[in-house]
């Protein structure tokens, strides 16, 4: 199959002023308000392509316009999103949004976990031997037995009550169901077993795919000690976003085929990724990890912030602001909030908002503690060569 990447600039985006379809009533409805709008959705996409108002490939307005435009939370659009999305109608896509379905080409995307959630949930009706008007377990209980999450769960629950499988219940009490919330006041009853016995799909995210196709090319194009290609490059190669490929990467990392350094070191292959006889050598990079590297960052201005509360401020002061430390000690400002987040959650500081807020000092810390002694150097390095 051949898969397209397009870039959002050569997208045509839909105008959600340009909407002229009489948006649902959610007022007196039977079903959550995610599959009314879902199929409010349906309506408005097949009336728009019958009639060349919209084009397949067409961006959507974002999820917030919509959910300001109908008076939902973004939530229920996503999930009615998802809703339109296993019925063909649209595609979404990492870093560029969601486009109406063309037939013609396909963005590459695997089995949605809710899909094979969908599955899991017919085996266990079929598998416990449950009858019309039986009530499943709740969505939370479901959900550990089938081995998804919750909301996932009520995602599949949803899709399966709106092709008539199941339906909805409200709770014992005889309040009405929350639509389109957790809807933890009511449950889910067997409305039919009339649908195909469940299939297996494949469940494979596309991350582990990628995953895969890397550790392909690396195989084939490089050796140890290469340094391997950008970001933009693999995920324009792979057709997949730079996201997927950041986190395909990161597998690696944890696998030891991949090391990741700081700065203009880049990533490169300590380990051919189908090499089983061949150990990972202490004395293949003489560099500590990225993410160590970066925890030492944290740990030396925490301690440092700690010593100058402890030596020049007292109980209620307030201390300089994050850009000002950051200015004063030459570090990125993410560094001096991860060191206050620190500090704040051992109990020495504390954050207040508003016109007369910021951080101040409720209680002094000892400064006792050391901070590590290596920066750049790998203590497996040092340790390799000790003899």
């Amino acid at each position: 199959m051949n898969y397209i990447l397009p870039k959002k600039a050569d997208l045509s985006q839909i105008n959600i002023k340009e909407l002229d379809k009489e948006l649902p009533d959610l007022k007196n409805i039977t079903e959550t308000k995610a599959i009314a709008i879902a199929r409010w959705f349906m309506e408005w996409i097949d009336e728009g392509l019958d009639g060349g108002k919209i084009r397949p490939g067409s961006l959507l307005p974002a999820k917030p316009e919509f959910a300001y435009l109908m008076g939902v939370s973004i939530g229920t659009i996503q999930n009615a999103l998802r809703y339109i999305e296993d019925q063909g109608y649209v595609e979404s896509k990492q870093c560029l949004g969601t486009l109406i379905k063309d037939k013609s080409a396909s963005l590459r995307k695997l089995t949605s976990k809710r899909e094979i959630a969908i599955e899991a949930i017919k085996k266990h009706i079929k598998n416990s031997g449950l009858n019309v008007k039986n009530q499943l377990p709740s969505s939370r209980n479901l959900a550990a037995q089938i081995g998804y999450s919750s909301n996932t769960t009520r995602l599949a629950l949803e899709y399966l009550g709106s092709i008539g499988i199941l339906q909805h219940t409200p709770s014992l009490q005889g309040k009405s169901p929350r639509i389109g919330r957790g809807n933890n006041n009511s449950g889910w009853m067997i409305k039919s077993l009339n649908f195909d016995n469940p299939v297996e799909v494949e469940n494979e995210t596309l991350v582990n795919k990628v995953k895969n196709e890397l550790k392909d090319y690396i195989d084939q194009n490089l050796n140890i000690g290469d340094r391997i290609p950008a970001h933009a490059e693999f995920s324009a190669k792979l057709k997949v976003s730079i996201k997927t490929i950041h986190d395909a990467l990161r597998t690696l990392i944890s696998d030891g085929i991949l090391l990741s350094k700081r700065g203009r070191y880049g990533t490169t292959v300590i380990k051919m990724p189908y090499d089983n006889t061949m150990e990972i050598k202490k004395e293949t990079s003489i560099f500590a990890p990225a993410c160590e590297t970066a925890f030492y960052y944290y740990e030396k201005t925490r301690n440092h912030i700690k010593k100058m509360i402890a030596q020049d401020y007292e109980v209620g002061m307030k201390l300089p602001s994050i850009l000002e430390l950051s200015k004063e000690l030459d570090l990125s400002p993410n560094t001096i909030r991860k060191a206050f987040h620190n500090l704040a959650a051992e109990g020495y500081i504390a954050f207040s908002r508003g016109r007369y807020g910021g951080t101040f000092v409720i209680d002094i810390p000892e400064t006792d503690s050391q901070s590590f002694k290596w920066l750049a150097v790998n203590p497996k390095y040092a340790e390799a060569y000790k003899n």
